[in-house]
């Protein structure tokens, strides 16, 4: 919302703390383990434990009373005070975030092992765990679809397969100078936030109930709570001060635990706690999508793209959960920086019976973007080229023609600086130099070999959903010049409260240690969305920037009788409210003389993003606000004989506008791109023929540690500002990142690449695990 224009000269640029690399709130309490998580709330009198029972077969149907379930045995288990199963759910039993079609409690047929079935509630933790490793199902076991393959020769689907089509693909292929055709696979990812999944549920009076989660979207959780236990909105708050991680595995997956909870404090009218171990964790929750990509592609003798057939199939798992709006996404991603004139793409959403596949940083961008790195990767190599090379031949360009400005959705790239941000990386990497020292190593090495590789990015910033694209917020003044905000955004580490608290000290001119932002409340702030698709800043910054407008607003006429000046004369700054002539009174002071005279100290905000317009079943429209860029550099060194490999080396040049704290956003960029290299070369998930996932704990289930570091990590924020206006023209950081790590994966390929004289094609999918890398040295060696 715009100022009015006599308050316009309040409104600064950012300000003593914007820009800054102001240390993260939360920083002294995490190293110091004084950081206060679910867990670590004070208990309750009377306080009892809960664990679930789940489903030991991917597909069957329970029979018998009480859904399956032998509760009788299990309450003579020690300790056992109460099972509760669907059965017992007095209202809706959903925890499908868009679509209900997910029970968060199996009530007639289980479709997938670690499905929940029922709530053990017991005394003691201990005796809750170990009464559902006693449980007794009786399920009537039915055939399992589990594989991409498998669910789409029969025709299985969570949802119709959507397409977008641009020009004549078909004919571009058949006249194009060049063709190929190939597939390749992206893994799964399991989020392995550092905190597990916990809800800690207590029963208030009334009726009520207060639900302590760890959940990107409190909302949801409360929404859905109240539906399951026929209660209105109102009567259940849930509250989230931080959270140990999340990644997307906490934005519709944290329902299945808190409704369960919420269910037993509920009924039992007792507080219970429903904490899940790790390797339960990872069997009930979903992951990122796995793909399967098919691909024909037409091209120039200059590797320039003219026709392009593109077939997604990715595995949701059986229900809904948010694989519409991912696979939507991983299309609208297939282009990536390329303008592809001819493109026909389509996406099939198939249903399997395994944990229903969930959001993950990047929400089907990676996925989509994976596929064309891949088949521009392809071209490079058919031809003979410098992958660079094929890369800026294809990137979108200002030309006569608007067509290469804009996306095979309908939506004008207006910010594009794709191409400025690969040349800065390029030329900060030395790559062509490097190239060629490369090849000579590579001479000169049998057994070891070499990669480098360069990938840009453009990844698209809303949520596709439009009317997701709101928040709100409120802050209040106390009379003593403390300041404390609230918004609807949620705390995981990215550090969005310490951005907000710079915001909301240099919209106030107020010092940063007058500010806490305190724990996101839903009967605080209603109706919030949940903190993704990279908006929480955006989102949650910007009303609080209106909200604290509007007490700025409110403080001027007072400050300015202090004064002796206009109103719009008055500068908030440096804890301060100055005048034209040199004078100023302090913030605390001016605070108090406001509440005197009786001017309200307390205002909400409200913000909803501008100009967006898409219309998600035709893949149509103006589907982002912005766009963020990036561009890596990636050198990697592998051994042919093993298999085992190293990153020596990472140049990246990232876009993120004018960065508001570039501690933070550095952190993201970093943290970001090792988390990528992660799903592109480690992060293995392994199903055994009846469906059950076997790496389920760290012992079995690798994410990089800090030897997987590069010693050089050179990261460099783009120097540049969001023609939108966002907060002090500021970008999101916290997806965008991820996908520079799609150079570590092409390193890798170049690597093993250099195994055989030539440029013959690379049997290599994600994830590039040592035993991939092996196997296909070895096919190169033959």
């Amino acid at each position: 919302m715009n100022a009015p224009q006599s308050i316009q000269t309040l409104l600064q640029p950012g300000g003593a703390h914007s820009g800054k690399e102001q240390p993260h709130e939360s920083a002294v309490l995490h190293v110091t383990g004084e950081a206060a998580f679910t867990d670590d709330l004070p208990e309750l009198r009377g306080t009892l434990y809960a664990a679930l029972v789940t489903s030991p077969i991917a597909h069957g149907r329970l029979v018998g009373p009480h859904n399956g379930v032998d509760k009788a045995a299990l309450l003579r288990e020690h300790g056992v005070v109460a099972v509760f199963t669907a059965e017992d759910i007095p209202g809706e039993n959903n925890c499908g975030p868009i679509v209900h079609d997910d029970p968060f409690l199996a009530p007639d047929e289980v479709n997938f092992i670690g499905q929940a079935v029922a709530v053990v509630v017991a005394r003691e933790m201990v005796y809750a765990r170990e009464a559902v490793k006693k449980a007794r199902l009786h399920i009537e076991p039915l055939p399992a679809i589990l594989t991409i393959e498998d669910a789409l020769a029969a025709d299985s689907f969570v949802m119709p397969a959507k397409s977008i089509h641009r020009g004549d693909a078909a004919a571009a292929l058949a006249t194009a100078p060049h063709r190929l055709s190939g597939s390749t696979r992206t893994g799964q990812q399991e989020q392995f936030y550092l905190e597990g999944h916990i809800t800690y549920a207590v029963p208030r009076e009334d009726g009520q109930l207060t639900l302590y989660t760890s959940t990107q979207h409190p909302e949801g959780n409360q929404k859905e709570a109240a539906a399951a236990l026929n209660l209105q909105t109102k009567d259940v708050e849930v509250i989230c001060r931080r959270m140990g991680g999340a990644f997307g595995g906490k934005e519709g997956n944290a329902s299945i635990f808190s409704q369960s909870a919420a269910l037993a404090a509920h009924l039992l009218k007792k507080p219970v706690k429903l904490r899940v171990g790790r390797d339960d964790d990872m069997l009930i929750t979903g992951k990122r999508h796995d793909f399967r990509i098919d691909y024909d592609v037409g091209f120039d003798d200059a590797g320039r793209i003219l026709g392009l057939d593109v077939m997604l199939a990715s595995r949701c798992g059986y229900s809904m959960d948010y694989s519409g709006p991912v696979n939507d996404r991983a299309l609208l991603h297939i282009d990536n920086c390329y303008y592809l004139p001819n493109l026909s793409v389509i996406g099939h959403r198939c249903k399997t019976h395994t944990q229903s596949s969930t959001a993950f940083r990047g929400f089907g961008g990676p996925q989509g973007m994976f596929g064309i790195e891949t088949v521009i990767d392809e071209i490079a190599r058919k031809l003979g080229k410098d992958p660079l090379d094929v890369r800026q031949a294809n990137l979108y360009r200002a030309s006569d023609d608007p067509a290469t400005l804009t996306t095979q959705y309908g939506q004008t790239i207006e910010d594009w600086i794709g191409d400025q941000v690969l040349a800065e990386v390029e030329a900060r990497a030395n790559y062509r130099q490097r190239r060629a020292e490369i090849a000579q190593w590579n001479a000169q090495h049998k057994a070891r070999k070499r990669g480098i590789a360069i990938t840009p990015l453009k990844f698209g910033i809303s949520f596709t959903a439009t009317l997701l694209n709101q928040a709100g917020a409120l802050v209040n003044i106390y009379n003593d010049g403390s300041v404390a905000v609230n918004h609807g955004g949620t705390e995981m580490g990215q550090g969005l409260n310490t951005k907000i608290a710079q915001l909301t000290a240099d919209e106030l001119g107020c010092d940063i240690g007058r500010v806490r932002v305190t724990a996101t409340d839903t009967l605080k702030v209603p109706n919030a969305s949940a903190t993704a698709a990279s908006s929480g800043f955006d989102l949650n910054g910007a009303a609080s920037r209106e909200a604290c407008r509007q007490l700025r607003e409110r403080l001027a006429p007072v400050a300015a009788a202090e004064l002796n000046c206009e109103p719009a004369q008055v500068v908030f700054a440096d804890d301060r409210a100055s005048g034209p002539a040199g004078t100023s009174v302090p913030f605390k002071a001016l605070v108090s003389k406001a509440w005197a005279a009786r001017v309200g100290l307390s205002q909400t905000g409200f913000y909803r993003t501008p100009e967006i317009g898409y219309d998600p079943m035709k893949l149509f429209g103006r589907a982002f606000y912005y766009y963020c860029y990036g561009a890596a550099v990636s050198e990697v060194e592998i051994d042919t004989l093993t298999g085992e490999w190293w990153l020596k080396r990472a140049d990246i040049v990232h876009d993120v506008g004018r960065s508001i704290n570039p501690a933070i956003d550095r952190g993201q960029v970093e943290g970001g791109y090792i988390q990528g290299m992660g799903w592109l070369t480690m992060e293995e998930c392994i199903w055994d023929a009846k469906g059950k996932l076997l790496t389920h704990g760290p012992s079995t289930y690798k994410i990089p540690v800090a030897s997987d570091v590069p010693e050089a990590f050179n990261v460099h924020l783009f120097d540049g500002a969001n023609i939108k206006p966002t907060p002090y023209n500021t970008k999101a950081t916290g997806e965008p990142p991820l996908m520079l790590a799609l150079s570590v994966f092409f390193a890798l390929k170049d690597a093993v690449g250099a195994v055989a004289p030539g440029s013959k094609p690379v049997a290599l999918v994600a994830p590039a695990t040592p035993e991939r890398i092996l196997l296909a040295a070895q096919g190169l060696r033959r």
